[in-house]
């Protein structure tokens, strides 16, 4: 990417524009954009020193490289007046319209996340981030110009700032970048990562590049002068590119064990030509004359990779022998490997000469990303979103063919009923079976790349089997078939919660007219916060809340739930932590009496190790217990039985800012589960409540989603396991 080392102006911005906007009030917009920008930044400096108009004018320019529309460069000079120049939605829209403000709306609010940190920070990250790709592409591709830029500069950061950026940056950015196509950001970004998040192994690549730079450009030049006499004397029109590796790209092959002199492209040429035919006549003329590898030929035109990119890839040996890396496309396929999404996104501009197919592939893609998110509002756990990120956005992904030749693209392992939830919900709701290329199939068949899918359906058809959810691959289809069973049984859960206020109502001889008066209803729906007495009636039929709760915030029964609650679960009997010999196998030892401690209270799924007692066998103890840190002398290898059907009792430590209404939470959340509280002791403390809690589970990972729930109860500080 083109960068500009000295202070840019708004000529620049428009100088650079001008091959591809000629509309004088888009240009006049775009000026607009950058005086109030200039107004409201005016006195604002950056770390380096500058002026902070500088930034947004760098963003634009990098913009400006991969043709981005006026609204969009509008967006890129405004896009930090919201967060950093308290004006207001209002005065915005007035000014600039609707569309600029969602975009700007958009990057500031990626801008306000701390993108780095553990799982459940990363995962309200890619929800934020693809939640603003599903409104507009254009959010996204401004931020990364944003994040660009300042990566830049990110040598005036002290070297633990820079770690961090850098390392977000890889994880979170250049995948994305990666996914629209959009290299020319993305290499940069790599590279420049790279040099802050592992400089030692970037400046060591950089130095063994310089000591073969002569040579290497030689050879190049010596390759670029025969490549071109051949293709002069069959009259082929072309452009020759010398194309230097990236150094992220050597980075990562030497990290998978090649040796600098084993990484083949690092000679590499780029030829563009007119048209497709052309890219063949080219592949077959230096075939002709220089031997190919095997295995080293890729066709990306006919079969295009996934973010567009379309090239032909052959390795040959060239002059003395070397290894060539040969890349040829048309000038076309250039623009789209270098811009990605970019290079073909309409933006509504009149005259535009995008193919219809493009556009729909265009369609399909953005598809892909909305529906990671399409559902968010459905209950769905931290874990598994962040599982269906990694596996639909950044994992590989195929192209399969509706019946009428339209392109759906789908992540690799979906089965039909993907296919059919991704057409319409309809589709997937009335679905009977499917076929494809024309053979009935089983509706876990795995489908592939060029597949030809009919999804046959019956508006008769009661609905998506249960079974389906152990059979889908996608989360779309998953939170489709569970929409369609949350429906059904809330209708379910409405009708039960009614008849059982009927029955207590009986029960205590009260009218229904009486009970359900106005002032009823209103305390009942602020004290349970749901919207509606039919909610009230759901949340009783599943269970979530019992009826006494109910009674008593009308008739004021005897005590507080919290204290009904408290009293239940301490009278509770502590049940006695057996242990089946059987889930634990000791190494070498078949009949051994085996103890869990009680002090760490391990359960299944638990790294373990056995402790040997005096007398009563083995007691089995977390790993990381501090109880056992320096006893290596009596330790044995103990492990888990794989298959474990009993339930083991922990021990959790719950902190709160407040005790209201915690206990009452905890409780519903252990019910939902099917987890059994054995035990609650409250403990005292100055500033905050603390909750003991002893429960009977199966194994680490409900205990982890049980946590988690926990976590979600307002007031909830922390919530941790305990160890005594």
């Amino acid at each position: 990417m083109t960068k500009k080392n000295f202070s840019l102006t708004i000529d620049d911005i428009i100088g650079a524009t001008s091959d591809y906007i000629t509309n004088q009030e888009e240009i006049d917009k775009i000026k607009e954009a950058y005086n109030y920008a200039a107004l409201k930044h005016f006195g604002q400096k950056r770390l380096t020193g500058e002026d902070y108009i500088e930034h947004p004018l760098n963003v634009a320019y990098i913009l400006t490289e991969i043709n981005a529309d006026y609204q969009t460069l509008c967006a890129a000079l405004l896009h930090d007046v919201i967060e950093d120049c308290d004006v207001s939605e209002e005065e915005f829209k007035e000014k600039f319209g609707e569309e600029i403000f969602t975009l700007v709306d958009g990057v500031t609010k990626i801008n306000r996340l701390n993108l780095l940190g553990d799982t459940e920070v990363m995962i309200a990250n890619h929800r934020k981030i693809l939640v603003g790709l599903a409104k507009d592409v254009r959010v996204i591709i401004i931020k990364l110009a944003d994040r660009l830029h300042n990566m830049r500069t990110l040598w005036v950061h002290p070297e633990a700032k820079q770690k961090e950026k850098a390392k977000e940056t890889l994880d979170i950015l250049t995948p994305i970048a990666h996914r629209l196509g959009i290299f020319k950001i993305k290499s940069e970004l790599e590279d420049l990562s790279l040099r802050y998040y592992k400089p030692d192994i970037y400046f060591s690549i950089v130095e063994k590049l310089n000591q073969t730079k002569v040579e290497r450009d030689s050879i190049v030049a010596d390759m670029v002068k025969k490549v071109s006499e051949l293709l002069d004397s069959q009259g082929i029109k072309y452009e020759i590119k010398g194309r230097s590796k990236s150094i992220y790209s050597i980075y990562k092959k030497l990290d998978k064990g090649k040796k600098f002199s084993d990484i083949y492209d690092l000679l590499a040429l780029r030829i563009l030509v007119d048209n497709v035919s052309e890219c063949y006549q080219t592949l077959g003329l230096i075939h002709s004359i220089y031997h190919p590898l095997p295995n080293r030929f890729k066709d990306y035109i006919a079969m295009p990779k996934t973010n567009m990119y379309q090239s032909i890839h052959t390795t040959v040996i060239g002059l003395d022998g070397y290894l060539f890396e040969i890349q040829i496309r048309t000038h076309e396929m250039d623009e789209i490997a270098e811009r990605g999404i970019a290079a073909h996104w309409s933006y509504k501009e009149k005259g535009s000469n995008v193919s219809a197919s493009m556009q729909n592939t265009m369609e399909q893609k953005l598809q892909f990303f909305r529906s990671i998110i399409e559902l968010r509002d459905e209950e769905e756990s931290d874990k598994e979103f962040v599982n269906s990120v990694k596996e639909e956005v950044f994992n590989h992904t195929i192209y399969v063919f509706t019946p009428n030749g339209d392109v759906i693209e789908l992540p690799n392992g979906s089965t039909p009923i993907d296919f059919a939830y991704r057409i319409h919900s309809d589709v997937g709701d009335k679905m009977v079976g499917a076929l494809v290329n024309g053979n009935i199939v089983p509706i876990d068949y795995k489908l592939k790349s060029n597949d030809v899918v009919k999804i046959n359906t019956n508006k008769n058809s009661l609905g998506p089997s249960r079974e389906w959810l152990n059979i889908v691959y996608t989360t779309q289809a998953r939170n489709k078939i569970r929409a369609f069973y949350n429906k059904i049984d809330k209708n379910e859960f409405l009708k039960k919660g009614q008849e059982i206020i009927a029955k207590e109502l009986r029960k205590r001889k009260i009218s229904t007219n009486d009970f359900y008066s106005q002032e009823n209803i209103d305390k009942l729906l602020l004290e349970f916060k749901v919207p509606n007495i039919d909610e009230l009636h759901i949340s009783l039929g599943n269970n979530k809340i019992a009826v006494g709760q109910v009674m008593n915030v009308i008739y004021n029964d005897v005590a507080t739930k919290q204290e009904v609650i408290l009293k239940k679960a301490q009278t509770n009997q502590p049940i006695k932590n057996k242990i089946n010999k059987n889930d634990i196998i000791v190494e070498g030892i078949d009949d051994i009496k085996v103890n869990i401690a009680s002090c760490c209270t391990p359960i299944p799924g638990d790294n373990i190790v056995g402790y040997i007692t005096r007398g009563y066998g083995i007691n089995i103890h977390r790993a990381n217990c501090p109880n056992v840190f320096e006893l290596n002398e009596r330790l044995i290898d103990v492990h888990w039985n794989f298959d474990i059907e009993n339930k083991y009792s922990t021990n959790i430590l719950i902190t709160a800012d407040s005790d209201k209404d915690i206990l009452l939470g905890i409780i519903t959340k252990a019910s939902n589960m099917d987890i059994k509280i054995q035990t609650i002791n409250s403990l005292n403390a100055k500033d905050y409540s603390l909750f003991e809690i002893k429960i009977l589970i199966t194994d680490t990972l409900k205990l982890d989603n049980f946590m988690n729930e926990i976590n979600s109860i307002p007031h909830i500080i922390k919530v941790e396991r305990s160890m005594k």
